[in-house]
């Protein structure tokens, strides 16, 4: 007989089950079958409160918030941008007459600890009390609805329920690391990663597993080892590490060769994967012995990436994933507690000696200068100035996070560069990526281009029928470029993928599912949009995960000089002729306010590269070529409109060029108080004219 799963608490979409389901309901009042749980502390999933946290900027309340704002519209906690969601403990406050508590040993009043993830249980929160970043917990009040196939188990008075949830969320994974260690006879064995309170309860499972008789390495990444941290760990683990090593982990051959070089070429009998780096997928194939085995925490951190890694080298190894629930998980992790309590201790220790106001992790503080490093080697992505720095830093540690993201910014200042840099980082990286400007699609054709048609639904259709781009992008990524330019119908059909990841062809009758990664991007604000009746409001929240915001280039002045050197460097090996910008050639650079942002730079550095016969490009070259464009934008050429409209009047040609000149300094300026500052004229006056001519 099937226990009871809480199907009845579905609201959306109606038949699936309640882990899955989009919303669920939360009321308090429970039913016969149910028990109602008052929560205490809630363990996430490990890289699931870092996201949230990071988009807030570590703000306390701007995470809480984001959470509250995930049950309100869910009725349940689960993080829908990385598919997770955590586990709680608390006290039973009421328990229904079928609930089957009692089989349970349980009665109401008794402190628990669930066992399964609260994606599937209805929950409501009244507070959420604090918020620890480094273990990925938090301290609130509220209540949860727990159901007969609920997992609970009783918590004695003298149990640590913080480090007893943070042991419980590895679920069966340390009995089944603990079988493969002794299968195997691999005594050797390393463990990788940046969650310090995980490699502490893995290394005492793997001295635990032989009596100490075994040999355990901690590998971290570079940038953790800013300050002596990584001095500090030697003594939060103590004797139950032999060696910690820290290397660039998403640079893998280096970190390999260099971990290869302080071991004289012994690899690993066991890798113990707890990291999700980019690059760390390789780096464990390349430490491990052939014949020797590499355990990954969960499928999420590249298991399939380590496995091709693997073949490519020519290693036979043995791969495991141990992410699964085990009826056992309780006792087998209490008794692990118990050896570990001591580095726990001292683990507390160092993060209470290291966290900063902002609540951010004490890790997570480092990685700023390996970012950044990281950026400038990618795909051309050059920048000096401290503002494209906050952007980057921004781009790359929302690249990590599986979720929907807006890239706001001016035509040509950079947004496809800033998709690219995601793309680059993100854990989709070696997915499909499908590039769509939405101003070029026809509207009359956008569903069937979006999503495809059967052969024969329409006049013109192909014989054989057609994929859309949704099926093009399916597990990786989809660019919306200009998204702001669909209709307002597509809009709401694309809102419905976005929710249920479902969608049917033109013409078709059966469900296609797709996992897509969205980003979209747009010149103009989509909140204005939304003002005007032209975006919808509730696409935009769908797709405003995160937002990025690229700064024009005259806000990131320091920027210029380093691209104007990248793009002549590329003319001269496209055109073989070597040539170079003298120091007023920057300097008159600098001084333009640069309309067209990034892409008017690269335009006139390609016709200065052209049109100048000399090797160096001086001064007066630039600007002779900034005030042409500068001319274009604001001074009608006279000759040319008397021959078209030949009866042309002093008046109509001084009406056209006052209107051009506010039209530029509109542009220019931004908003109308700086454009009247521009011209030297009031507000009020340049007001009155932008009305007059419409701008």
């Amino acid at each position: 007989m099937i226990k009871d799963y809480g199907i009845d608490r579905v609201i959306e979409p109606k038949g699936s089950i309640p882990v899955t389901a989009w919303k669920l309901d939360n009321s308090k009042k429970i039913r016969p079958n149910e028990v109602r749980v008052s929560l205490e502390l809630i363990d996430f999933e490990r890289d699931n409160l870092d996201q949230l946290a990071s988009i807030a900027g570590y703000g306390k309340a701007e995470t809480a918030e984001r959470i509250m704002t995930i049950i309100r519209e869910r009725g349940k906690f689960h993080n829908p941008y990385t598919e997770s969601s955590g586990i709680f403990t608390g006290i039973i406050e009421a328990a229904g007459k079928e609930s089957g508590l009692e089989s349970q040993g349980l009665k109401v009043g008794d402190r628990v600890v669930g066992l399964c993830p609260l994606a599937g249980l209805p929950m409501q929160l009244e507070e959420i009390i604090d918020i620890d970043n480094n273990l990925s917990q938090m301290k609130v009040k509220g209540y949860v609805i727990c159901f007969q196939a609920t997992e609970l188990r009783k918590i004695n008075e003298d149990m640590d329920a913080t480090h007893l949830l943070r042991a419980l969320n590895e679920e069966g994974n340390f009995e089944g690391i603990q079988y493969e260690l002794i299968t195997r006879r691999s005594k050797d064995v390393a463990i990788v990663g940046s969650n310090i309170c995980e490699a502490v309860l893995y290394a005492h499972l793997v001295k635990r597993t032989w009596y100490g008789d075994a040999k355990v390495s901690f590998i971290i990444d570079a940038a953790y080892a800013v300050n002596g941290l990584d001095k500090e760990l030697v003594k939060v683990f103590g004797p139950v590490v032999d060696k910690i090593y820290t290397v660039n982990l998403s640079a893998p051959f280096e970190a390999a060769v260099e971990i290869a070089d302080q071991r004289r070429g012994e690899l690993f009998d066991c890798t113990i994967n707890l990291e999700n780096i980019s690059g760390c997928d390789s780096f464990t194939a390349l430490i491990t012995k052939a014949r020797g085995e590499i355990c990954f925490i969960s499928m999420s951190n590249r298991y399939n990436q380590s496995l091709l890694a693997a073949d490519s080298l020519g290693k036979e190894i043995y791969f495991y994933s141990m992410d699964g629930f085990r009826k056992s998980t309780f006792e087998f992790t209490s008794e692990l507690l118990k050896d570990a309590e001591p580095a726990l201790k001292r683990l507390d220790n160092f993060y209470r000696k290291h966290s900063d106001k902002s609540g951010r992790p004490v890790l997570e503080a480092n990685l700023g200068e390996r970012t950044k490093r990281a950026a400038k080697r990618i795909d051309n992505f050059i920048y000096e100035s401290e503002v494209t720095g906050r952007m980057v830093d921004e781009v790359l540690n929302i690249a990590r996070y599986d979720a929907n993201v807006i890239i706001q910014g001016e035509t040509g200042a950079g947004k496809e560069k800033v998709f690219d840099l995601i793309l680059q980082n993100s854990p989709r990286r070696d997915k499909a990526a499908v590039k769509i400007n939405c101003a070029t699609i026809q509207e009359n054709l956008a569903e069937s281009e979006f999503f495809g048609y059967e052969k024969g639904s329409f006049t013109g259709a192909s014989s054989e029928g057609k994929e859309g781009y949704f099926a093009l992008a399916n597990n990786g990524t989809l660019f919306l470029d200009e998204i702001g330019s669909l209709s307002l119908e597509m809009q709401a059909k694309l809102l419905r993928v976005l929710q249920e990841n479902t969608y049917y062809r033109v013409g078709g009758t059966e469900p296609r599912h797709v996992n897509v990664r969205v980003i979209c991007a747009n010149n103009i604000p989509l909140k204005k949009l939304i003002s005007e009746g032209k975006f919808r409001e509730d696409l935009y929240y769908r797709l405003n995960i995160c937002q990025i915001n690229v700064p024009p280039l005259r806000a990131r002045t320091e920027d210029i000089i380093c691209l104007a050197d990248s793009f002549l460097k590329n003319y001269c090996e496209r055109y073989g002729l070597k040539k170079s910008f003298t120091n007023d050639a920057y300097a008159a650079l600098i001084s333009y306010h640069w309309p067209g942002n990034v892409r008017e730079l690269e335009n006139t550095v390609h016709r200065l590269y052209i049109t100048e016969k000399s090797e160096v490009i001086d001064g007066t070259d630039v600007e002779n070529m900034l005030n042409e464009n500068a001319y274009d934008d604001t001074v009608i050429d006279v000759k040319s409109e008397f021959s078209r409209e030949g009866d042309m009047t002093f008046d109509s040609i001084m009406s056209q060029q006052e209107k051009r000149l506010i039209a530029f300094a509109l542009k220019k300026e931004g908003t109308t108080r700086a454009a009247a500052a521009y011209l030297g004229m009031s507000q009020a006056t340049l007001a009155r004219k932008k009305l007059k001519y419409g701008l």
